[in-house]
């Protein structure tokens, strides 16, 4: 199997060289015969339909060879057997591809053997087939040789009978289907959909009883943060990448990462990724005069100075479009989600993070604890939010442990893969039995009180009986469980951790999910207060971020531990307002 890594990836692409490994195709006589072919095509929707060889880049060329190329001669089997190619928007992404998939058709020897590109869209599967069709139709030797049948999506080659067709993706997309070769365009927009790694799992399936057959993905970064299947196929392409045997898991266990998978990504070194550090500064990568590392195309199919007009416009919209834009022009991860109407404090959320900090060492650092806690129904996420300040620095630090009854699964098949993506992280538990969440989040809560720096656990007033129940039975109780009120009463928590967040006084443990709760919080004005309400947020969850606030709110009153004698103090009255 060769060694496809390329460990030394961020010198070659500030440097303009290629990214792909360094090996030779194992025969490298259908590796030039299918670059042969790849260059006669024509580029149907440019001025003049100039072929491959005139008008594409050696970029993609060689990936052309070194996968095409990779067909044992002897044993008939493809050592390649999966490309993952990372590239930004106006990179000629779709024509190549199209272009790619249609040498394979040509290269091709099993008789019918079937080839497919598979779109996430209506839209983007008739741009495909329109490509691929167009080289067809711009070539009369291959009018000879190909039958286009428009109202299928299928070209048919007439010497083998081979077929590709162009497909939007769904669960039946390989009905019956045993591929020699598939092409997934845009995988980021797939990984959206509910049953995206079902059927991902279908397409590989498909070609274990082909030898020769071979899976390529093509796609640019997702405009939200990486989740499900996309989530997984990048890391794992970064992995092999960086010459790595194995890579970690969220919850720390070691994965090993496949074989014969070629990464080649068009992405900013880490140093270059990282956003601003603070609202209105500039972001490493937004240097114009680094754009070029990842745009392999530039001076074909987009030139700098175009996306320097677009990057503007964007930036005049503000951070959302920017982050957006970003995204698809130049491959920049998003680690949240901004909205326009969102909470001011996520915009300082990514700066706060300290990834080391566990249960364990905020336990250690604190003097005093606080918890707060929200949701629970069989629609909501139970979410518990520990809050320590550090008895050196005084700064506040978050940790959160999330609970959610499976049937939310199936309910909200929009943000399954979300979610498990979030219990595989570790942050998140799905349980089958109602109840269990309580009781788990409970015996937490008693595992920080064995600490005897539990001060208080606040929560929502309204349907909590099973929750305090559950604390009682574990020694916390009235007068350290208390009601904290919502609504409005909360603007003066909201307005205390944005800014505590800012001054860099409070930090959390950089988890995904409390990026993904930030991300869906809307604020909305209410007289003279904010708000962010589960009402504000509609379908979007952000509980983990309400049982923060509850505990900031708590921890806003300076409470002493038990044993301090001071809690009574700032109880009377009853319920905690902000």
């Amino acid at each position: 199997m060769p060694n496809l890594s390329r460990p030394d990836w961020e010198q070659r692409i500030r440097a303009g060289q290629s990214l792909l490994p360094d090996v030779q195709p194992v025969n490298p006589e259908l590796a030039a015969k299918a670059v042969k072919i790849f260059d006669k095509l024509r580029i149907p929707d440019v001025i003049g339909q100039p072929t491959f060889g005139e008008a594409a880049g050696d970029w993609f060329r060689a990936i052309v060879s070194v996968l095409l190329g990779s067909l044992d001669p002897v044993t008939k089997e493809r050592l390649i057997r999966e490309l993952f190619l990372l590239v930004p928007k106006k990179n000629s992404k779709t024509t190549n591809g199209a272009g790619l998939m249609m040498t394979a058709v040509m290269l091709n020897e099993r008789p019918n053997a079937e080839f497919l590109i598979v779109a996430p869209t209506k839209d983007i599967a008739d741009l495909a087939f329109k490509q691929a069709s167009g080289m067809v139709r711009a070539d009369r030797g291959l009018q000879r040789r190909f039958h286009i049948q428009d109202h299928i999506k299928c070209l048919t080659f007439r010497p083998t009978g081979a077929t590709l067709r162009v497909k939007a993706f769904s669960p039946d997309v390989m009905t019956g289907v045993k591929p020699a070769g598939v092409l997934v365009d845009e995988e980021h927009i797939i990984a959206l959909k509910s049953d995206a790694e079902s059927v991902m799992g279908q397409i590989r399936g498909g070609m274990i009883s082909q030898p020769e057959a071979f899976l390529a993905i093509i796609t640019t970064q997702s405009d939200k943060p990486p989740r499900g299947v996309f989530r997984e196929d990048l890391l794992q392409a970064r992995a092999i990448r960086d010459g790595k045997s194995h890579r970690e898991a969220d919850d720390g266990a070691l994965i090993p990462v496949g074989n014969g998978i070629l990464p080649v990504l068009y992405e900013f070194p880490g140093k270059i990724q990282q956003p601003a550090k603070l609202p209105g500064e500039q972001a490493p990568w937004e240097d114009v005069r680094l754009w070029s590392m990842v745009l392999p195309n530039a001076g074909r199919s987009i030139t700098v100075k175009r996306l320097e007009e677009e990057y503007e416009n964007a930036r005049a919209k503000g951070i959302q479009e920017l982050a957006r834009w970003a995204s698809q022009h130049l491959n920049v991860e998003i680690g949240l989600a901004l909205r326009s109407d969102r909470w001011v404090g996520a915009d300082f959320w990514l700066s706060a993070s300290d990834p080391d900090l566990t249960l364990e060492a905020l336990i250690d650092r604190s003097d005093v604890i606080v918890a707060g806690i929200d949701g629970g129904g069989l629609d909501d996420l139970l979410s518990l939010a520990v809050l320590g300040r550090d008895r050196i620095t005084q700064e506040w630090m978050h940790w959160g442990k999330n609970w959610v009854f499976e049937g939310i699964l199936e309910l909200r098949k929009r943000e399954a893969s979300q979610l498990k993506d979030f219990e595989t992280q570790g942050d998140l538990i799905i349980v089958s039995t109602p109840g269990d969440d309580i009781e788990q989040l409970a015996d937490v809560l008693e595992t920080v009180d064995m600490s005897g720096k539990l001060a208080l656990v606040g929560l929502d007033p309204m349907g909590v009986g099973a929750v305090v129940d559950a604390l009682a039975v574990r020694s916390i109780s009235s007068p350290r469980v208390v009601g904290v009120s919502q609504g409005w009463t909360l603007s003066g928590a909201i307005k205390t951790a944005e800014r505590k967040l800012a001054d860099g006084t409070l930090v959390h443990g950089a988890r995904p999910i409390m990026g993904w709760a930030i991300s869906n919080a809307k604020v909305e004005p209410r007289g003279n207060a904010i708000i962010i309400t589960k009402q504000a947020a509609g379908y979007l969850k952000i509980d983990p971020l309400m049982a923060l606030l509850n505990a900031v709110t708590l921890m806003s009153k300076n409470p002493s531990p038990p044993e301090g004698g001071r809690i009574d103090d700032f109880l009377k009255g009853g319920m905690l307002s902000a």
